[in-house]
C-alpha cells in the first residue's frame, strides 16, 4: 500500500491542531454567551483611510509617551518655582495612579459600547488637563491636574490600542501596521527628555504641558474624521459591573501606593493596611465577577494557559524595560560622572530602536512557523542588554553601553507589539479591549515592581557601602558627621551640591574628591547587582515563552477564537 504524501500528513496535522485548539477553548466561548456578540469581520479599509486612521491612534500613543518623558525633565524647574517639594513624587504618582486604575475599566467598556467615543473623550480630557497643568499656581493644583491627565491617559491606552485589531482583523496585517505605533512611541520617548530640557530652559516649564495641545488636536482630527465607529452589538441590555470596576480601582490603586511606599517606609502600618486592602479587593473582585452578567474582568480568560503566560510575560517585559530606562541614566550620570546631555544621548537607542525592532519584526514574524520564536529572540536581546549594561564600567568606553541599549530597544520592538497581537488573537474580538488593556496594565505593574525592587536594593546597598567606606577613610567620628551628606545618591548627579560639599570638606582636611569617587564606585556596584536581578527576570521570560503552545499567525482571521 503506498504511503501518503507528506503534504497530506501536514494538512491532516494542521486540521487536527485546529480542532484540538477550538475544542480546548469551547468552555471559554460558551461561558461568554451573555456578553456582547462579536461583530462580523470588518471589510479591509483602503490603504489611505487605514493609514490616516492608525495615524490618529499613533498620535495618541505619542501623546502619552511624550508627556511622561517631557514632564519628568521639567520637574526640578517646576518645584523650584511652585515650591512644595513634599509633592514632588506625587506629580508622577498621581498620573500613574489614575491611569493604572482606568486602563482595564475603559478597555472593557470599549468592548461593550465601541471604542471611538471613549478615545475622543480621552483626548479631550487629556488636552484640557494639560492646559490646567500649565496654568497651575501651586503644587497641590498641579497634582490634581496630573491625576485628571492620568485619567484621560488611561482611557486612551485602554481603548486606542484595542482599536487596531478592529481596523485589521487579520493578525498578519496587524503586525505590519503596528510599526506605525512603535515609531510613534519611539519618537515620543526618545525626543521627550531633550525636548523637555529645551522647552524648560528657553520657554519655561509650563510649555512642557502646552506642547500636548498641537499633538492632541492633530490626533483628535484624524480620529474623529478617519477612525471608523465600530460598535459591538449586544444580546440584550448591558448591565454595568460597578462592583467589579470599583474592586479593580481600589486594588490597583492600593498596589500602586504600596509599591511607592515600600522603598521609603518598609512594612509600616500604613503599608500593611494597603496590603490588606489589596487582598480584600481581590476577594471582592472574584465575588463580583462570578455574579455579573457583563463582568469588567472575565475570569474565564484566566482558564486559558497561554493568555496567563502572556500576562506574565507582560509583567516581566515591564520589569526589564523600566529598570533599564530608569537605572541606565543613573549609572551613567551618577556612576560614570557623564553630563546629563551625554547620558541622554547614550540612553536614546533604547527608545529609538523599539521602532527599528518593530520594522525588522514585520519582515520576520509572519514567515515563522512558530511565531513565538520572535519572543524568544526579543527577550534574549533584553537579557543581553541587562548583562551588557551590568558589565559596563567607566574604563570600558561608551561602545558597550550603546550596544546594550540597541539590543534592549530591538528586543522590546520584537516583544511588545507581538504580545498584544498574540493575546488579541487568542481571546477573540469580544475581548479585544479587556485583553489589550490588561497587557498594558500588567506591563505597568511590572515596571512599578521593577523600579521599586531594584531601587530599594540600590539605595540600601549604596547606603551600607558608603557608611563602611566613610568609616574606613575618615574614621567613625567624621563618618557619623558627614554620612548624611553622602547617603543619598542624588549628591552624585547634583553639581551644585557637590561643589558645596567639597568646599565644606576642605576645611576638615578630608579629600572630598576621593570620597565622591569611592561613592561612585559603590553606586556602580549597586546598580550592577540590580541589573543582574533584572537579567534573571529576562531569563525567566525566555523559559516562559517556550511553554506557549497555541500561537498561530498563518491562518485566516475568521478562525480566531471568539468569532
Amino acid at each position: 500500500m503506498p504511503r501518503p504524501k507528506p503534504v497530506t500528513i501536514v494538512a491532516l496535522s494542521n486540521n487536527m491542531q485546529t480542532i484540538s485548539r477550538r475544542a480546548r477553548f469551547f468552555r471559554l466561548e460558551t461561558s461568554s454567551m451573555s456578553e456582547a456578540v462579536a461583530p462580523a469581520p470588518h471589510p479591509a479599509l483602503p490603504f489611505r483611510e487605514a493609514l490616516l486612521a492608525i495615524l490618529g491612534i499613533a498620535l495618541v500613543n505619542m501623546l502619552v509617551a511624550l508627556d511622561q518623558t517631557v514632564v519628568s525633565t521639567a520637574l526640578p524647574s517646576i518645584v523650584s518655582e511652585l515650591k512644595g517639594f513634599e509633592y514632588y513624587a506625587w506629580v508622577a504618582t498621581s498620573y500613574l495612579l489614575a491611569s493604572v486604575v482606568t486602563v482595564p475599566i475603559f478597555g472593557r467598556l470599549g468592548d461593550y459600547f465601541g471604542r471611538k467615543p471613549f478615545i475622543v473623550a480621552a483626548v479631550v480630557i487629556f488636552v484640557l488637563a494639560s492646559v490646567l497643568c500649565g496654568m497651575a499656581n501651586n503644587m497641590r493644583f498641579l497634582v490634581g491636574a496630573r491625576a485628571l491627565q492620568g485619567f484621560g491617559g488611561g482611557m486612551m491606552v485602554g481603548t486606542a490600542f484595542a482599536s487596531i485589531p478592529d481596523l485589521f482583523p487579520d493578525p498578519r496585517a496587524r503586525v505590519r501596521w503596528q510599526v506605525v505605533m512603535a515609531a510613534a512611541y519611539g519618537i515620543g520617548t526618545a525626543a521627550g527628555p531633550s525636548l523637555g530640557g529645551f522647552l524648560s530652559q528657553h520657554y519655561g516649564w509650563r510649555s512642557t504641558f502646552f506642547i500636548n495641545l498641537p499633538v492632541g488636536v492633530a490626533s483628535l482630527y484624524f480620529i474623529t474624521r478617519y477612525l471608523p465607529a465600530f460598535k459591538a452589538t449586544s444580546s440584550g441590555r448591558i448591565s454595568l459591573d460597578i462592583g467589579g470596576a470599583a474592586s479593580i480601582a481600589v486594588g490597583l490603586g492600593s498596589l500602586q501606593m504600596l509599591v511607592e511606599g515600600l522603598p521609603e517606609t518598609g512594612l509600616s502600618g500604613a503599608n500593611l493596611r494597603l496590603l490588606v486592602l489589596i487582598l480584600l479587593s481581590v476577594g471582592a473582585l472574584l465575588w463580583c465577577e462570578r455574579r455579573a452578567s457583563h463582568p469588567i474582568l472575565p475570569l474565564d480568560l484566566f482558564h486559558h494557559p497561554d493568555i496567563v503566560r502572556l500576562f506574565a510575560l507582560s509583567v516581566l517585559s515591564g520589569f526589564v524595560m523600566f529598570s533599564l530606562i530608569f537605572f541606565a541614566p543613573l549609572l551613567l550620570q551618577g556612576g560614570f560622572d557623564v553630563s546629563p546631555q551625554l547620558a541622554g544621548l547614550l540612553a536614546t537607542p533604547l527608545a529609538a530602536f523599539i521602532a527599528v525592532g518593530s520594522i525588522i519584526n514585520t519582515q520576520i514574524v509572519t514567515r515563522l512557523k512558530q511565531p513565538t520564536l520572535i519572543l524568544t529572540i526579543g527577550f534574549t536581546l533584553m537579557l543581553c542588554a541587562c548583562l551588557g549594561t551590568a558589565a559596563t564600567f567607566r574604563y570600558t568606553g561608551h561602545w558597550l553601553i550603546e550596544i546594550s541599549m540597541i539590543a534592549g530597544g530591538t528586543g522590546l520592538g520584537f516583544v511588545l507589539n507581538n504580545m498584544n497581537i498574540f493575546v488579541q488573537d487568542l481571546a477573540g474580538p469580544k475581548r479585544f479591549g479587556i485583553t489589550t488593556a490588561l497587557m498594558q496594565s500588567t506591563r505597568m505593574v511590572g515596571g512599578m515592581l521593577g523600579t521599586s525592587l531594584i531601587g530599594t536594593l540600590v539605595t540600601h546597598n549604596y547606603a551600607a557601602g558608603v557608611s563602611a567606606t566613610l568609616k574606613q577613610l575618615a574614621g567613625p567620628v567624621l563618618a557619623e558627621r558627614w554620612g548624611t551628606r553622602f547617603d543619598d545618591p542624588q549628591i552624585l548627579v547634583d553639581a551644585a551640591a557637590q561643589t558645596r560639599l567639597l568646599s565644606d570638606l576642605a576645611s576638615t582636611g578630608l579629600s572630598g574628591t576621593d570620597l565622591l569617587e569611592a561613592c561612585r564606585a559603590i553606586l556602580v556596584g549597586s546598580i550592577h547587582i540590580g541589573l543582574l536581578i533584572t537579567a534573571v527576570a529576562g531569563l525567566a521570560a525566555v523559559f516562559i515563552v517556550r511553554k506557549l503552545r497555541h500561537i498561530v499567525l498563518h491562518r485566516k482571521p475568521e478562525m480566531a477564537l471568539g468569532d
